[in-house]
């Protein structure tokens, strides 16, 4: 019952949005566009001229599952943002075959669609959060598997609340896991009576994360629990696999599924894709940030000796060499500066061997810890962009030693696209994050890319400047 109402409150939220935005669109296109463009003159006309407006979002909204189906907090703005996007077509659509162009603003709808990139997530995740936390969309979660796959699963659920999924306990057959504590989440004994806990508990949603298990077990508990819960996920032993763009094929006949695992960055259209997008947002970004480029320039310029540019050979796709631009955040005797502290500081030896980073670097100017602290040093690589050496999100761009010492056999795969100016690692501790760490998420990226991969990549990176998490 409370999905029931949790539902109803949503589009009623939905309702709400779409006239805020509609509303907003009238008054942009009325009050503020004619002060810049000259629009044809419509009667006066309110919100309600645009009933027909507010079914077809609906629609939308509905067809892509905003009601009935959980997402993490990333995918439901995928979503939102594509209902956004079909709704607005389909809008043009009915104008098209009505014949009722002349009569309608389109000036309207296409600002509409613009105004709901930033509101639809904004407004709507927010309500969902008020939700969640009333309990009218939280859901108790029972995991089977108190080891390692179960421990994931938890933090994954904790890390994304958007999903509503809350664990109320584990249970394992371990005897020196049962009656232990996950996170202060109680382990309980015996899978076998899973479903005793279901409906004493209120649990509706199961997960299975037990990779070890044998398949013919796991079948019996799938086929005890598929009628007393809501939902059971299974967590497969299959960790390190291409997970985004992985298809399920059903075999019916035989009663078999299938994983279609795709190289999406082995396919032309998608390179191609991906390099239009490099060159688009690095033109965008280097617009906004020409005149704080140059004020940097200037600040490096007067305050130590040496170039305001600095580039070091690094190595690019299929371990094609390229400069990589930088602004210059070091003194000129920096390798002096290093040698000397290395040969005299056993605990920055240590440091430098397992990260290739210093956590205090008397190599780093007070100009150069600035810009490292908000990442601006690397602003300059919008150039190695723009030449299709580097790309905006990618691999860590490396020396050539780096990738002797530590990819080896890794190397082919994380360097068989150009290196980014920001990636995985930027948003997962940065900094903080060990050698072995980065490589892991360098190859996951490769192997999981898509373009909404690298939108939120792009995101989280900005969030991560902002709050200088992990930065040196």
């Amino acid at each position: 019952m409370k999905k029931k109402i949790a539902a109803v409150i949503l589009l009623l939220t939905d309702i709400g949005i779409i006239y805020i935005m509609l509303s907003s669109a009238m008054y942009i296109r009325k009050h503020i566009l004619t002060l810049f463009f000259q629009f044809p003159e419509f009667p006066p006309i309110n919100v309600f001229f645009f009933w027909w407006v507010f079914p077809v979002w609906l629609f939308f909204f509905a067809y892509e599952g905003l009601y009935s189906r959980r997402f993490s907090y990333w995918d439901e703005i995928k979503v939102l943002w594509k209902s956004a996007f079909f709704s607005t077509l389909a809008m043009f659509s009915i104008l098209f075959l009505g014949k009722t162009g002349e009569h309608v603003s389109r000036t309207v709808l296409v600002t509409m669609a613009l105004i709901s990139l930033p509101i639809l997530p904004v407004i709507r995740l927010n309500m969902k959060k008020f939700l969640i936390r009333t309990g009218l969309l939280s859901s108790k979660v029972l995991i089977l598997g108190a080891g390692k796959t179960g421990k994931l699963i938890l933090s994954a659920f904790k890390k994304d609340t958007n999903l509503g999924l809350k664990v109320v306990g584990f249970i394992d057959d371990d005897p020196e896991k049962i009656g232990g504590e996950v996170d202060g989440i109680k382990v309980h004994g015996g899978v076998d009576k899973a479903h005793k806990y279901i409906g004493r508990c209120g649990i509706e949603d199961v997960v299975i994360a037990m990779p070890g298990c044998e398949t013919v077990r796991t079948l019996e508990l799938i086929n005890k629990l598929q009628h007393k819960a809501r939902n059971i996920l299974l967590i497969p032993d299959l960790f390190g696999i291409t997970v985004l763009g992985t298809n399920l094929q059903h075999f019916f006949q035989e009663q078999a599924i299938g994983l279609e695992v795709r190289n999406n960055l082995a396919r032309p259209l998608n390179v191609f894709t991906k390099r239009v997008f490099d060159w688009v947002m690095s033109m965008l970004l280097l617009f906004v940030m020409l005149l704080p480029m140059l004020v940097i320039a200037l600040m490096i310029k007067l305050t130590s000796k040496g170039p305001v540019i600095y580039s070091q050979l690094r190595s690019g796709k299929k371990g094609r060499p390229f400069k990589c631009y930088k602004f210059r955040t070091m003194y000129n005797d920096a390798e002096q500066r290093l040698t000397d502290l290395l040969g005299s500081d056993k605990q920055a030896q240590v440091e430098w061997e397992r990260t290739w980073k210093l956590s205090k670097d008397p190599r780093i100017t007070w100009v150069g810890r600035l810009l490292r602290e908000t990442s601006l040093d690397e602003l300059p690589q919008i150039f190695n962009i723009l030449r299709g050496e580097m790309s905006l999100v990618g691999p860590r761009p490396v020396t050539q030693d780096e990738i002797d010492e530590y990819y080896r056999e890794q190397a082919a795969l994380c360097f068989g696209v150009p290196p980014g100016l920001t990636g995985l690692w930027q948003v997962s501790g940065r900094s903080n994050t060990s050698y072995a760490y980065r490589i892991a998420l360098d190859s996951w990226y490769v192997r999981n890319w898509n373009l909404w991969l690298d939108i939120v990549i792009l995101f989280k990176t900005i969030r991560a400047v902002l709050k200088r998490e992990g930065a040196v």
